[in-house]
């Protein structure tokens, strides 16, 4: 029954490939044409080099009100979190600050940890974690700002006798928004912190 409801849905609106917003056939999230532009990363915790389609996909989802795409972005993070099944206890999201969020709309590390969270058959926190700083964007900042900028933003909410997290987000650049957060975590008692991005960004550096 689920099988033809979403069949029929397929059918009523078509899915839109979150790359380039034409309909998406098949199995695949993203397009015929946008999958062959898209790369995937050999490093450890990511699924794939941030450009191209993913990088226009990730615009979309969290700065043109599309929090649709969470569904799809979060599923294809799903079929890649196996390395952690039975080796986390809880999803956690890195968080927006309350003020960013509600500007927004929705937290987009939350969207995309939903899939996650089901397909590890383990809880999702949302709430482990708090952002207690509204930084300013990191997107812009070289390393060591970037270091300064995020340092004790965020803070162990209600972690429960959390021990092996997986932390979410949807970019890494140079580390240093997860690296903060895993620290929180483990202030609140977490003694192993795992991290999963959708996408890792090369900062180019400045001559």
């Amino acid at each position: 029954m689920r099988d033809l409801l979403d069949g029929l849905l397929t059918l009523l609106a078509p899915r839109r490939c979150p790359g380039c917003d034409e309909a998406a056939e098949g199995a695949d999230v993203f397009c015929a044409a946008c999958s062959v532009l898209i790369q995937r990363t050999a490093e450890p915790g990511a699924v794939f080099e941030y450009g191209g389609p993913v990088a226009d996909s990730i615009q979309r989802f969290k700065y043109d009100g599309r929090s649709e795409l969470g569904a799809a972005l979060g599923s294809v993070m799903a079929a890649g979190a196996h390395p952690w099944a039975g080796k986390v206890d809880a999803v956690v999201p890195v968080p927006l600050h309350w003020r960013r969020r509600r500007s927004r709309g929705y937290d987009q590390a939350s969207l995309l940890s939903k899939p996650v969270a089901k397909s590890l058959a383990v809880p999702l926190m949302l709430r482990g974690l708090r952002r207690v700083r509204n930084t300013p964007s990191q997107v812009d900042l070289p390393h060591r700002e970037r270091l300064q900028n995020i340092a004790g933003a965020f803070a162990p909410w209600r972690l429960r006798g959390l021990e092996r997290a997986l932390l979410i987000d949807d970019v890494r650049t140079t580390g240093a928004t997860l690296r903060a957060a895993s620290e929180a975590l483990r202030a609140g008692g977490a003694s192993e912190v795992h991290t999963f991005v959708l996408a890792t960004r090369v900062l180019v550096q400045s001559a």
